[in-house]
């Protein structure tokens, strides 16, 4: 039984669906198993997901990312929620999913300061700095939480809204083209390199720059930052390949009957990345380097906020 019960856990947690488990476990083991069996053994890890969602965090983080997927919960009718999910980088360098926490309609930052309130309260003291996807008003609901905390709009986030905005032919212009705003050595260069895409863009896509210029004073900040920091903030592989995994775990079915359950298919999808249930893998293969860069660029607060 403990053997089903760990190869159910797995199964679900690598995105099988309840009905594709039975059809394994029949076709490979000649277990005359259920979808109802399936269900009440994944049931088992409800009580493990709840510690795991309120377990006590580090003092202190580098940086923590925020971001949302969307999937289709039956309540009443289907609809689309967010699914919120926070990513720190630990002192020591390692990627840690703090928490997933469903919300209601569309994301927003009066939600996310929620979310934050609740991270704050399980033991965060400081966040050096946050990454989001420059949603309105986060910046003051960040600020109000960690009033020292450095927002920065993601930078792949940027890149990926503007090339909604072009045609598909000239997609990789475009993206070579706005390379040179998010890698100039300051502020003052790129808004040269700003206006030089606008002076040849703006005339066939002028949406592009605007979203540059409204993300303008949350975008700023990653320019003044050593270039080991900004390997840490840019690199979002890590993030992306965490949510690609969370949307197959949640497409493959097509919608949930409620919240809980939602929330602990993506769980387990969090349990399978690593036993632990955190995913934790190395962030950065130099990250002693940008240790050190975060703690003298935010005037120690990295070590004098551990604990």
């Amino acid at each position: 039984t403990g053997a089903l019960d760990e190869m159910v856990l797995s199964l679900t947690g690598k995105g099988l669906t309840s009905g594709e488990i039975v059809a394994h476990l029949a076709e490979v083991y000649g277990m005359d198993t259920s979808k109802e069996t399936v269900s009440t053994i994944t049931d088992k890890a409800l009580e493990s997901m709840a510690e795991w969602r309120t377990r006590p965090l580090d003092s202190v983080y580098p940086v923590v990312f925020i971001d949302a997927i969307h999937v289709r919960i039956r309540d009443g009718q289907v609809a689309n929620r967010p699914v919120y999910v926070a990513i720190a980088v630990t002192v020591d360098g390692y990627r840690e999913i703090l928490g997933l926490w469903t919300g209601q309609g569309g994301e927003g930052a009066k939600y996310w300061q929620t979310v934050l309130t609740e991270i704050r309260n399980r033991g965060v003291r400081d966040v050096l700095m946050l990454v989001c996807d420059g949603l309105t008003a986060l910046p003051e609901a960040v600020n109000a939480i960690w009033p020292q905390t450095v927002v920065q709009t993601c930078v792949v986030h940027l890149v990926r809204n503007s090339l909604r905005y072009g045609s598909r032919r000239d997609t990789a212009e475009i993206a070579r083209d706005l390379k040179p705003i998010y890698t100039a050595v300051d502020e003052s260069q790129a808004q040269s390199r700003l206006t030089e895409f606008k002076e040849k863009w703006d005339s066939r896509y002028p949406s592009i720059s605007g979203i540059w210029e409204r993300s303008w004073n949350e975008f700023v900040p990653f320019l003044s930052l050593p270039p080991a920091i900004r390997q840490v903030v840019y690199t979002t592989n890590a993030i992306e390949s965490l949510n690609a995994r969370y949307r197959r775990a949640a497409q493959a079915c097509g919608h949930f009957p409620n919240e809980t359950a939602a929330l602990k298919r993506l769980y387990l999808a969090t349990l399978a990345l690593d036993p632990t249930g955190r995913g934790r893998q190395r962030w950065s293969n130099r990250w002693k380097a940008a240790l050190n860069e975060f703690d003298v660029l935010f005037d120690g607060r990295l070590t004098a906020n551990q604990v």
